[in-house]
């Protein structure tokens, strides 16, 4: 077989599509055979939408049609032969595949097959590969994405390699293997290029696909911030109805672009012409704003589609938040819009927004267009969107653009994430979230753009993890404390309200990062100033300096004084306090910090006047055109909110400025080892089971972690003939439930040497645990090292995917919840951080005059499970229950784990796809 070769051509999306069916994710059939997560919503390269799902034999009539458009110059490179059409035998070869052997995979686009990729196993771990893609939709990145699908069906499917045949002048289809990020091998035999790769997931291709993700998602959002042209569709005359609103907002907020209204029953809107339908529009429509009944909006999609438009944004309301009923309605609303290639903002939204002159956007329901500024804001609450543009432009914040995604049912905060990270006039991000659909996605890719620009996020639902009616997401297994350590470890700073997270982005737009934690607090009241003392304290900030000025401080004091902090060695941020006496405007003060503030590369923050925002006095002219410019003093009406503030900010420059460390290397872990324990007891056990010890001690074996020897043994006989197996010098422990991981009861004897002490230890323990627990039996171990002891564990949550934890044992930090998490993969930061931000973790660091123990072989056993959590989704659930950890290393004294069924919460982690709808089980 040969591969099909991508040509640049512009597609065609103004071609009017079928109204019948909906090839999206959330409705297309699962072909009988394969997993249904092989089907998936997509992005193309430029932004659109299409679905990829297994072919089917159904498919007969949609390949030859395909087949039909491709020109003969693609059907050539595709078979080395003119082939100008299908016979019914190549049909039935094409469509009927046993999704193992040979899989076959198809792009589907307003009910048109528009690619086909597929792979035949020529022999044990190898199968030959090849793409055929229409013509009018070469260059959109579809066989890219075409082979990243198929090589994770090929994985899960034993293949190890590919191989593909092409024709010399093919270059752009051989172009496609090798940027994929494998390893491409080649020669050349009898006029045609044979090319071979492994397709194992490493790094780099791994890479390239996320690269790829990125600009697809963020094209996909670019043209909702810059749109040429507008369609208001539901546009009326009638004062304060939605219609009249969105039409008033983008006229009078001066877009730059072409409006359109769309009414059916007027001839006019406002001035504007009205069209009956967004189809008679002469011109073309990027964005489409709808506001009609929920009923009618499939229609409008359909009209949309026809007409090329780019994206949606649904203001109507009557989805998901009102009920089943509804949410089966938006679940075919995004069904119908990924079909024909749109994006939907929505529904039940405010709106967009972007200050950009040049653009000037205000697409929502907002009467307030807020000042040019240098933070993007996404929140889901359309009523809560309103509040949030009132405080920022009370505040004299700015931002450069805003989405309200309401019931978020298709673009997300991780698609706006995706376009901020490359947007040059948005500086800091910042998120009010009220559910994650996506999780681990959106950890990925909040570690990327912390280290280049803040991240300030409010997720409501913290405690009790719940969501609004609208937003449909699965459950989250891991507690709270979990998701809290996902936001420190990628970097963003969690605020616990909209005032302050405010307070803190008025800092990050404004101040430079903090270099460390002192802080000098210069300020004209004695009593405010040591008001800043101790909550500074309280919050980690060291005050290295105070210098009171007295009331009748001039503005040349506090010059000199601000001066000196700022050149002090031992300052890293400046808190400025100024009440002024009566009759006393402060505006020379106000000066003297605004110029201060434009000029010191470290932060200077200020309570002044008891103002909130950035007020005009402490402004700083900025030339991109903002409302306050690089420099700007923000203020706060307490100290006490201006030192929590800095603190935030303090974290997020320790966290940039820490480095993560080399990952753990790889060469002592047997991954095709572990695999094969794993599989070989799911082929035993479909629905699950336990490890039993010898395939635990084998497992952990291959992630170079030692579970200490152990048996278990239920009379004095056995435990004697285990003790000389051992070598005595043994320990005999119960092994009843309440009593595992107990090192603080008595139901451990320990440094047993021989028979008689034998003896003794038994019957001393059976008399002690009692009757009932005698039925679990005794376990033998020869006797560990002394060591703090430390639980390791780990699970896989069904949304959030793999979850670490770290913790001292004992029931005391376990009912105090005293334990560490993160998500991996992770880094040499983050197992140190687990170590050291428990509570009890003194313990490990000599406290009372204990050893220190051995923190760097803990760490390298908290990424040990790490790697193997992440590596085995199969593994529900691990736990190294009691580790002693001493000053010359650990010891596993105890372990379990449990396999079942992966679950679809990580099947996006090596292949490109979308969120999936609600009510689906594939990753939201």
């Amino acid at each position: 077989m040969s591969a099909g070769p991508p040509q640049d051509q512009t597609p065609n999306p103004s071609e009017p599509p079928a109204a019948s069916g909906v090839t999206s994710e959330a409705t297309a059939d699962v072909a009988p055979g394969a997993p249904r997560h092989w089907q998936a919503d997509v992005l193309l390269r430029d932004g659109r939408t299409a679905h990829i799902r297994p072919i089917t034999p159904d498919d007969a009539e949609l390949l030859v049609d395909f087949y039909s458009r491709v020109s003969d110059r693609s059907k050539y490179y595709r078979f080395f032969s003119p082939m100008p059409r299908l016979s019914d035998r190549d049909v039935q070869r094409f469509t009927r595949v046993d999704h193992h052997d040979r899989v076959a995979l198809v792009l589907v686009l307003a009910d048109r097959m528009i690619a086909v990729g597929r792979y035949d196993r020529v022999r044990t771990g190898e199968a030959e590969v090849a793409f055929l893609v229409e013509d009018q939709h070469q260059g959109r990145g579809i066989a890219q994405l075409l082979l990243e699908h198929l090589a994770q069906a090929g994985r899960e499917r034993g293949l190890k390699k590919f191989t593909a045949e092409v024709l010399p002048d093919n270059a752009r289809m051989i172009q496609t293997f090798r940027d994929a990020g494998y390893r491409v091998a080649s020669e050349f035999e009898d006029g045609v290029i044979q090319l071979d790769f492994p397709i194992d997931a490493t790094d780099t291709a791994i890479g390239v696909m996320q690269d790829r993700e990125h600009r697809a998602e963020s094209a996909s959002i670019e043209k909702f911030f810059n749109p040429r042209s507008v369609a208001i569709i539901g546009a009326s005359r009638r004062q304060d109805t939605i219609g009249q609103t969105l039409v008033r907002n983008l006229v009078m907020g001066d877009f730059t672009g072409r409006v359109y209204a769309v009414n059916p029953t007027a001839g006019a809107v406002s001035g504007l012409p009205a069209y009956k339908s967004v189809g008679d529009i002469p011109d073309d429509v990027d964005v489409a704003i709808v506001a009609v009944p929920a009923d009618a909006v499939q229609d409008v999609v359909l009209d949309c589609a026809a007409k090329g438009v780019h994206g949606l944004v649904v203001i109507s309301s009557g989805f998901a938040e009102t009920g089943e009923e509804g949410r089966q309605r938006q679940r075919r609303l995004v069904g119908l819009s990924r079909s024909y290639g749109l994006r939907l903002i929505g529904p039940n939204c405010l709106g967009v927004i972007n200050t950009d002159p040049a653009v000037s956007i205000n697409a929502s329901l907002s009467s307030v267009m807020p000042p040019r500024g240098r933070a993007g804001f996404f929140c889901q609450s359309g009523a809560l969107g309103s509040a949030i543009l009132e405080k920022v432009q009370n505040r004299g914040l700015g931002l450069s653009t805003f989405v309200s995604a309401g019931n978020r049912a298709d673009v997300s905060g991780n698609d706006l994430l995706q376009y901020w990270e490359e947007d040059d006039t948005t500086e800091v991000v910042l998120l009010y979230l009220e559910s994650i659909g996506n999780p681990r996605k959106f950890s990925r890719i909040a570690r990327r753009v912390s280290l280049r620009k803040p991240i300030i996020a409010v997720r409501s639902g913290r405690t009790t993890q719940g969501v609004p009616m609208g937003h449909a997401v699965r459950k989250i297994a891991a507690p709270p404390a979990a998701v809290d350590a996902m936001f420190r470890q990628a970097g963003i700073i969690q605020v616990d309200t909209l005032d302050e997270m405010f307070d803190v982005a008025q800092l990050v737009a404004h101040q430079p990062l903090p270099r460390g934690r002192s802080v000098a607090i210069v300020g004209n009241s004695d009593a405010l100033g040591l008001l800043a003392a101790d909550p500074a304290a309280a919050v980690g900030l060291v005050v290295n300096k105070s210098v009171p000025l007295g009331a009748d401080a001039t503005a040349e004091d506090f010059e000199d004084a601000l001066d000196a902090a700022i050149d002090d060695p031992d300052v890293d941020s400046v808190v400025a306090v100024y009440t002024p006496p009566l009759n006393v405007s402060g505006e020379e003060v106000a000066n003297v910090l605004a110029a201060i503030g434009e000029q010191s590369d470290k932060p200077l923050v200020s309570t002044f006047l008891g103002v909130e925002g950035v007020p005009e006095l402490l402004r700083v002219p900025d030339v991109a055109g903002s409302t306050a410019g690089r420099g700007s003093v923000p203020s706060y009406p307490a100290v006490e909110a201006a030192v929590r503030a800095l603190a935030r900010v303090v974290d997020y420059a320790v966290w940039l400025r820490t480095p993560d460390g080399a990952p753990l290397d790889s060469d002592s872990v047997d991954e095709d080892t572990a695999r094969g324990i794993v599989n070989r007891v799911l082929a035993e056990n479909p629905s699950g089971a336990a490890l039993e010890r010898d395939d635990l001690t084998a497992l952990l074996r291959a992630y170079d972690i030692e579970l200490w020897p152990a048996r278990t043994v239920g009379s004095l006989a056995e435990a004697n003939a285990a003790a000389v197996e051992l070598g005595w010098d043994v320990v005999l422990k119960a092994t009843a439930e309440h009593l595992r991981e107990r090192p603080d009861l008595a139901h451990v004897w320990r440094n047993i040497d021989g028979d008689h002490q034998m003896r003794d230890a038994w019957a001393s323990l059976s008399a002690l645990v009692g009757e009932d627990d005698l039925v679990d039996g005794f376990s033998i171990q020869r006797t560990a090292p002394p060591g703090v002891p430390v639980m390791i564990s780990s699970i896989e949550d069904p949304l959030f995917g793999p979850v670490v934890s770290f913790g001292i044992s004992g029931p005391l930090t376990e009912l105090l919840g005293d334990r560490a998490y993160r998500i991996p993969p992770l880094g040499a930061r983050d197992a140190a951080a687990m170590v050291r931000e428990v509570k009890a973790s003194p313990m490990l660091f000599g406290y009372r005059g204990s050893d220190v123990v051995d923190v760097g072989e803990v760490e390298r056993l908290i990424g040990r499970v790490s790697q193997l959590q992440n590596d085995m989704p199969q593994l529900s659930a691990l736990e190294l229950g009691l580790v002693l950890a001493g000053p010359d290393g650990s010891t596993v004294l105890t372990a379990a784990a449990r396999v079942e069924p992966a679950a679809d919460s990580r099947s996006d982690w090596f292949v490109r796809r979308m969120p999936s709808q609600p009510g689906d089980t594939l990753p939201g």
